[in-house]
């Protein structure tokens, strides 16, 4: 990519005047490195773990007792399901909002407004007085999560070096997806205790004071280190392995020029999107279906909570060994084997019978989630600008969480269709295979030290 020698100061958006430029030694220092950085790091890694919470009380609650208390009919699988469409819409738009207005007014200030966004929803959940409440409530969630935890990625890439991308993602979703597990057995047990409304209410209300308290108070903005590494490229004097970062962009894009380059227009950037949008296929068959599937095969709301919780915790936990794994043999693998073995795990939910044999299942699902979720991250983040990079990333997490949105229409339809929840199973199957296969053949390792 063709870069100035010197550029500095506030990244340059459309529609504003262009900064002057300073020589690329006034930079701030601001180094890189999860070792130097670490307060931040666990700082940022908290509020990660906060937003999971949020969107995991929902995991295990709401699907199962859509109908008796919100009169969702067990076989209307599209009205149940639409909870999730506009959960899906809403955050996969913001994503990208979100990342390119970070670079504009910083990282901080956008995780705060998501905070400030998730208010309504306990609110919303608690004096429902219909399904489509629910689905309100979703929308301030998709809010949340589009800001919110887009900025903790964003800020902890920011400030570590291009070879621990893995463990920093790793780390990252290990936090949130562990705190998506725990919250979804937290939430069944008050739930049976106090009751679903009070519980949820409760429950959200907490995460959400103590979140915005320490963002405010702890949490610093990472927008510097960005621009410090974006000077210490243009000037040469950057540590570690040099980056083969995607042709073909200016310095300096436009919105709709990062989108469409990401989305389509460079093979590797594309392969990663449309893997992010199938994890997320299956997950929504995972978040509402697999409930379901589970209690109308007779297991209990606990016992539904258990194998939730386990599918989550194992997802959050491998990844603080599936991320740095990619930092020793590259991206491009573990991303392949992991939407192969999140198949085969789908397959298996519907093939086994028992309370154990779907913890198993559950399990195997997991593992294939934490092998391929950090690491279609860290594969865009290697090859996106500094410059742009948040936009990249926005970029990626709209396709990626869009998929919750298509999973939803298409899995509803199917569902619909048939009068049954195992066909949607298998449709999931199909697309993470033909997923795997797409990225092996498209898509090109990206990490620093092993790009060819």
């Amino acid at each position: 990519m063709n870069t100035p020698a010197d550029p500095a100061g506030p990244v340059e958006l459309p529609g504003r005047a262009e900064t002057p430029h300073h020589p690329a030694s006034a930079a701030p220092d601001h180094p890189q490195g999860i070792r130097v950085n670490l307060r931040q790091f666990v700082w940022q890694a908290v509020q990660v773990f906060l937003v999971g919470l949020l969107i995991g009380m929902e995991r295990t609650v709401l699907p199962v007792l859509a109908a008796r208390d919100f009169g969702v009919p067990r076989s209307s699988f599209l009205y149940l399901l639409s909870f999730v469409l506009s959960f899906g819409l809403v955050k996969g738009a913001l994503n990208f909002v979100a990342g390119r207005l970070s670079e504009r007014v910083g990282r901080k200030t956008v995780l705060v407004l998501g905070w400030l966004a998730a208010i309504p929803i306990p609110l919303l959940i608690f004096y429902a007085q219909s399904w489509w409440w629910i689905v309100a409530a979703n929308l301030f969630l998709g809010v949340n999560q589009g800001f919110a935890w887009s900025m903790t990625v964003t800020s902890k890439v920011d400030i570590t070096r291009a070879e621990q991308r893995g463990l920093a993602t790793g780390i990252n979703e290990f936090a949130g997806y562990a705190a998506v597990g725990l919250a979804g057995l937290a939430t069944a047990w008050l739930a049976q205790r106090y009751g679903p409304r009070v519980a949820l209410l409760g429950f959200s209300s907490a995460v959400m004071a103590i979140a915005l308290l320490t963002a405010l108070l702890f949490v610093r903005e990472t927008l510097p280190w960005a621009r410090a590494e974006r000077h210490r490229h243009a000037g040469g004097s950057h540590p570690g392995p040099r980056p083969r970062f995607a042709e073909g962009l200016s310095e300096h894009p436009s919105s709709l020029q990062v989108f469409a380059y990401v989305s389509w227009g460079h093979p590797t950037f594309s392969a990663l999107c449309q893997a992010g949008a199938a994890n997320k296929v299956a997950d929504t068959l995972l978040w509402v279906l697999f409930p379901l599937y589970l209690h109308g095969h007779g297991l209990s709301l606990v016992q539904v909570g258990w194998v939730s919780g386990v599918y989550g915790l194992s997802w959050g936990a491998s990844q603080l060994w599936t991320g740095p794994l990619s930092d020793r043999i590259g991206r491009k693998r573990p991303v392949v084997a992991g939407l192969w073995l999140l198949a085969a795990g789908v397959a298996a939910s519907v093939l086994v019978r028992g309370f154990a044999p779907w913890l198993a299942a559950a399990v195997l699902m997991g593992v294939g989630m934490a092998l391929l979720y950090p690491n279609l991250i860290a594969s865009v983040a290697d090859i996106a600008h500094p410059s742009w990079r948040s936009s990249a990333l926005g970029t990626y997490r709209f396709w990626r969480d869009t998929g919750y949105a298509i999973g939803a229409l298409v899995l509803g339809l199917v569902a619909q269709a048939h009068g049954a929840i195992e066909p949607a199973f298998w449709v999931s199957a199909g697309w993470l295979l033909l997923s795997g296969g797409w990225v092996l053949l498209r898509a090109r390792e990206t990490h620093p030290r092993l790009a060819v």
